[in-house]
């Protein structure tokens, strides 16, 4: 059970994410490894799939609430924008689709490009979306209580400094100039430095799970309070 919930919950989704942050340093491994990890990283995206297919088949039963129209509606932007990087992967491939009569095509090289940096940050957000149910299982895990004051804290000033960290290296990398389709000039120097690229692009997608997180659990805080009888006085 543990294993299962080790390599499905934790190892999968970490082993996309690393591919995701590598394949990001285009210009750092030339074009046929930045082919062979987008593809790695697909085939691990079917399984992540298939494993959480139960998901797909619930999502006409039940009845839905704002928080749960939410949560699918956000879900529903990342499927979407994986095809589209998907499609384009395929389409401008140079290397490992090469062999497909497809023509090239310069407006869905930069299509490709806009998707992958929206990919970090939905990515984020699904992280968000599920970081509830992802912390109570590493901490059973783990072996320690979630109601630990010490524990709370620990976690609360993690979060708080990849918050920060995050903002920074949005600005660092002038993420939100390739979120905007918008043109930029700056280039990571690879040849300066290649660990704090993966670093500032890790903080780049634990933001928005963290905001993600944070807007959900105060969300459901004020549900509940509204959803409570009010009291009168006899």
């Amino acid at each position: 059970m543990v294993r299962s919930f080790l390599l499905q919950r934790v190892m999968l989704p970490s082993a996309m994410l690393a591919l995701l942050l590598v394949s990001l340093a285009y210009w750092w491994l030339d074009n046929v490894p930045h082919e062979v990890f987008g593809t790695g990283l697909f085939a691990l995206l079917c399984w992540h799939i298939y494993a959480n297919r139960t998901w797909f088949k619930n999502l006409t039963r039940g009845t839905y609430d704002a928080r749960r129209t939410v949560r699918v509606l956000l879900h529903v932007g990342l499927i979407a924008n994986m095809i589209v990087l998907l499609v384009t992967s395929v389409v401008i491939s140079k290397s490992v689709f090469a062999w497909l009569p497809i023509p090239d095509s310069v407006y869905l090289r930069e299509i490709h490009w806009f998707a992958a940096y929206w990919v970090i940050i939905v990515t984020g957000i699904h992280v968000g979306l599920h970081w509830e149910r992802l912390r109570t299982s590493l901490v059973n895990v783990l072996g320690v209580r979630q109601t630990n004051p010490v524990v709370r804290a620990a976690l609360l000033a993690i979060g708080a400094a990849f918050a920060l960290q995050g903002l920074a290296s949005f600005e660092k990398l002038g993420v939100w100039t390739k979120l905007t389709f918008n043109y930029s000039l700056d280039f990571w120097d690879f040849t300066a430095s290649v660990a704090p690229f993966f670093g500032h692009w890790l903080a780049v997608f634990t933001l928005p799970a963290i905001v993600t997180h944070m807007f959900m659990a105060i969300w459901k805080l004020t549900s509940r309070r509204a959803a409570r009888p009010v009291r009168t006085g006899s």
